[in-house]
Parts: structure tokens; sequence; C-alpha cells
């Protein structure tokens, strides 16, 4: 397994972990307010979509943690989470915020050319 690609798969993950705990336990907090440049009042009305949201991102990175475990058996479970995540920052940068683009999709695409082609 290369080294490089698994780097960038583990620092996916480790941002995925990092976006439940934002959405799931911050939204709310200060950190959660300035990272999505919310209001406590917007904040407080959409924490349980919020919640919901890092659940998934919990889930994203779940995956690409396990496809790391395997090894070069988790190659394709590797390459389905990644696209997961460029699918979902792409979404993203198009209905949300641009930035995602490069905060999301942007490493993901990464880790899944050096998976692919190196």
């Amino acid at each position: 397994m290369d080294m490089a690609s698994s780097l960038v798969i583990a620092i996916v993950a480790i941002l995925h972990v990092y976006f439940l705990i934002l959405e799931m336990f911050l939204w709310t907090k200060p950190l959660g307010l300035k990272a999505f440049r919310q209001t406590l009042e917007s904040a407080e009305a959409t924490k349980v979509l919020a919640a919901n949201q890092g659940l998934y991102n919990g889930f994203l990175a779940a995956g690409l943690l396990w496809g790391l475990t395997l090894g070069e058996h988790g190659f394709d479970i590797k390459v389905f989470f990644l696209s997961c995540v460029v699918v979902a920052g792409v979404y993203g940068a198009a209905t949300a915020s641009r930035a995602i683009l490069f905060i999301q999709a942007l490493p993901a695409a990464i880790g899944l050319a050096l998976l692919l082609f190196v």
C-alpha cells in the first residue's frame, strides 16, 4: 500500500471526525458558530439537522479508517468512501459554500488520485 495515499486518506478521515465533532457537539458553541458563520439563533434552529449531518461525516470517517485497517485488501472500500467524500464536497460547494470544495472535496480527490494512479 502506498504511504502517500494512506497518509492523505488518514487526513481526510481525521477531517471528517473533526466535522462530526463540530456538527454534533459544537454547533451552538463559539467554535461551531465561527466555523459555520452562524448566529446562535440560527444554530439553535438547525442543531438537529447539523447533528444528523455530523453523524454522516462520522460514517465517512469510519469507512475510510476501515479501509485503511484492511491495507491493500481495503482498496475498493477506500475508493468508495473517498468517492463519497468527493461527491459530498462538490454538492456542498454547489449548494452551501465554495470553501467546501477545497476543505472537503480536494483532499479526498487527491487521496483518490494517489490511490488509483500512484
